[in-house]
């Protein structure tokens, strides 16, 4: 698989205006990326401009605290499904698997799952603010709820992904299982480092640099197959 189709280009946060997605999803048609990830309030957009395209649309849900009514979680879901999401990237409640209400965040993850209807669905740990323990039993609790993927971050809280995590993520769920790395991945340096410590998907926005950086150092790195 090519680098750019492990990249989900990115562009998310609360100032973000309808010519950054317009901008966004004409770049992830030039570098063929795996998907463009956008807040659910410009899946339409997106969906309209990819259209004929083999980039996806990918929103959140939950995000980015994940302290949401599992309720909302899931009519946010369907939604985005209705909208034209292919995936979602959802945020457990970490506040309940602190508190080891662990029944609680897989009944969270299975709602989303449900209503996702068959869309690959992602969940977002928030690895920053979990100890290792912690991240097994959300990992675990991922695969049990059949979601598609565990994610480390929102790039919302106080770190992002470590090659140390994703390394982690990869050994709880097997070989087979979806991992992203999402948060502070700013180089072809970072993006390799993950991909070598176990993820199968990056999340970035600075996906033209890393696939660029990659075009630019093929003949250096000619053995190199992401």
């Amino acid at each position: 698989m090519s680098l750019s189709k492990m990249i989900d280009h990115t562009k998310l946060g609360p100032s973000v205006v309808e010519a950054d997605i317009i901008k966004l999803c004409e770049e992830a048609k030039q570098y063929d990326f795996m998907s463009v990830c956008v807040n659910p309030n410009y899946v339409k957009l997106a969906k309209s401009l990819l259209q004929g395209s083999s980039v996806l649309v990918c929103t959140v849900v939950g995000f980015p605290s994940g302290a949401h009514a599992t309720e909302a979680k899931a009519f946010e879901t369907r939604q985005a499904v209705i909208d034209g999401a292919d995936e979602i990237d959802m945020v457990i409640s970490v506040g309940n698997l602190k508190d080891k209400r662990y029944d609680a965040v897989l009944q969270d993850i299975k709602a989303v799952v449900a209503a996702a209807s068959g869309k690959l669905v992602k969940v977002i740990i928030e690895t920053c603010l979990l100890t290792d323990e912690e991240k097994i039993k959300a990992c675990e609790l991922a695969v049990l709820a059949k979601a598609d993927f565990v994610k480390t971050s929102t790039g919302f809280s106080t770190g992002g992904a470590t090659a140390a995590d994703i390394a982690l993520m990869r050994k709880v769920v097997g070989p087979n299982y979806g991992v992203k790395a999402s948060g502070g991945i700013r180089s072809y340096e970072d993006a390799k480092l993950m991909i070598e410590a176990g993820a199968s998907r990056i999340g970035a926005s600075s996906g033209i640099k890393i696939v660029t950086h990659q075009q630019g150092d093929k003949k250096d790195d000619s053995n190199t197959s992401y």
